[in-house]
């Protein structure tokens, strides 16, 4: 029976399953598909605006796909303070922020996670890959010098391509 109002079609939030989407939205990060994710994880956002879950792996999302810090930050930070205990909305508050290029910021989260549980494998492996940088290669110019910025990216490049 239909009381006036357009019966949700398609385009609506009635016929997705948000924790499909989620699962989906899971399986495309992990795959290095951030656009794709993006467009799942929105979705399940959508059904659910409360569930932390969906907000903190937004928020990754858009920190991946679209490059947007802030709006990534903020619904990272939201998902940690509707549950400070989930260790992953840690872990993606401080890659959000890593990817910023805030290290400090990043290295503070995952300091204050440490502290908040203790010696966790995955808060330590976070943090020594948002410590680690490679020494310049011509420290006589130093880290910010153009050179070395440049070369820094070839370095990277040519590793990332062997598979170190």
């Amino acid at each position: 029976m239909n009381l006036g109002f357009a019966p949700e079609g398609i385009n609506g939030t009635a016929d997705l399953d948000p924790r499909a989407e989620f699962s989906e939205g899971i399986k495309l990060l992990k795959n290095e598909y951030p656009q794709k994710a993006l467009v799942r994880l929105r979705r399940a956002y959508e059904c659910d605006k409360h569930n932390p879950y969906y907000i903190s792996f937004l928020g990754l999302s858009i920190a991946r796909a679209e490059r947007k810090w802030d709006k990534a930050s903020e619904l990272c930070e939201m998902a940690v303070q509707l549950r400070p205990t989930e260790i992953q909305f840690h872990l993606n508050l401080g890659e959000v922020y890593a990817s910023a290029r805030l290290r400090e910021k990043a290295l503070d989260k995952l300091d204050h996670a440490l502290e908040l549980f203790g010696e966790d494998a995955r808060l330590k492996q976070a943090r020594s890959k948002v410590e680690n940088r490679r020494a310049p290669l011509l420290p006589f110019f130093g880290r910010k010098h153009f050179l070395n910025r440049e070369f820094g990216k070839l370095r990277h490049r040519m590793l990332k391509s062997l598979g170190k």
